[in-house]
């Protein structure tokens, strides 16, 4: 049984290891979210927590360091320009994604990993084993690692997931243990990045852009009544417990999506957490209808 949720969390994290054995894991949705209306950052927080209360299937025991994308300390008006940090990069070697699950058992535990592979072998599943029998935090998940592109994962795991056939289990051991994986499914890698408000004039001067793009506003209802932009979708950061579960299925992942707030950072998160469902390509429109209406068009009302 294949263990990949539609809907995964809140919003993605982002681990990345020490140069320890333990783990650190940074969160847009675990410190405070920018909120540029009067409500507090951490209500915000609380709202999307009571609404999702699990956790977005991680790669603690893979990544090698790992920068964030963004500091989540960051105030909203303190938006780095974030292209360079989250760009794809894509070349010969880095423009293939694999779906992967796995689980994990200690190095000595060789008389467990050898039953384990007969088991598999004889047709139980690896995700409920990792369930029961794995040391990976992923084991919530049922092993489920996520998407995972080259230079996340420790160079053992990497060699023998980037080298798996599709749908087959296979062994490697790295610093962590012994790992049983399965790569479930491959594309090319999606894109995740800022687009200035100059460029987004452009496009939307282009009638074909308001058909074929999807606009996302993730502003609240009292802020989209002071200010907005034609074509945009209102999907309230705040009503997420509503939209989010849809949203695979009232937008098309393989189309291009913008997605806005009102200084940019809470765009930002939405747009992680839509690369991280399966959307292709997402652009964050950096600094927000705030920066559109300093830069581009005075007409548009600033708040």
């Amino acid at each position: 049984m294949l263990r990949v949720s539609v809907l995964r969390s809140s919003f993605p994290i982002i681990p990345f290891s020490s140069s320890s054995s333990s783990s650190t894991f940074a969160s847009f949705s675990s410190s405070s979210p920018p909120s540029s209306s009067s409500s507090s950052s951490s209500s915000l927080t609380r709202i999307i927590h009571r609404t999702f209360h699990f956790h977005s299937p991680s790669l603690p025991f893979t990544l090698k360091h790992f920068q964030p994308m963004t500091a989540h300390h960051h105030h909203h008006h303190h938006l780095p320009n974030a292209s360079a940090s989250y760009g794809t990069g894509i070349g010969p070697e880095g423009n293939r994604e694999i779906l992967v699950q796995h689980l994990l058992v200690k190095e000595n535990d060789q008389k467990l990993l050898l039953d384990l592979q007969q088991r598999i072998s004889s047709g139980e599943d690896l995700s409920d084993l990792a369930v029961e029998y794995s040391v990976c935090p992923s084991k919530e998940e049922g092993g489920m690692l996520g998407w995972v592109r080259k230079g996340q994962m420790v160079p053992e795991f990497e060699e023998a997931a980037f080298g798996a056939p599709l749908n087959k289990v296979v062994r490697c051991k790295t610093k962590f243990g012994w790992h049983l994986l399965q790569v479930l499914s491959e594309r090319e890698e999606s894109i995740l990045q800022d687009i200035q408000p100059q460029e987004l004039q452009v496009k939307m001067q282009d009638p074909n852009f308001l058909e074929e793009a999807q606009l996302i506003d993730v502003r609240e209802p009292d802020e989209v009544a002071k200010a907005s932009l034609p074509g945009f979708k209102v999907l309230p950061l705040r009503q997420f417990g509503v939209w989010g579960p849809e949203v695979a299925t009232n937008f098309d992942p393989n189309k291009d999506t913008y997605v806005m707030c009102h200084h940019g950072m809470r765009s930002l998160q939405v747009a992680k957490w839509l690369q991280s469902q399966g959307f292709r390509k997402v652009y964050n429109i950096s600094g927000g209808i705030h920066a559109y209406a300093e830069q581009v068009d005075p007409s548009v009302p600033t708040y």
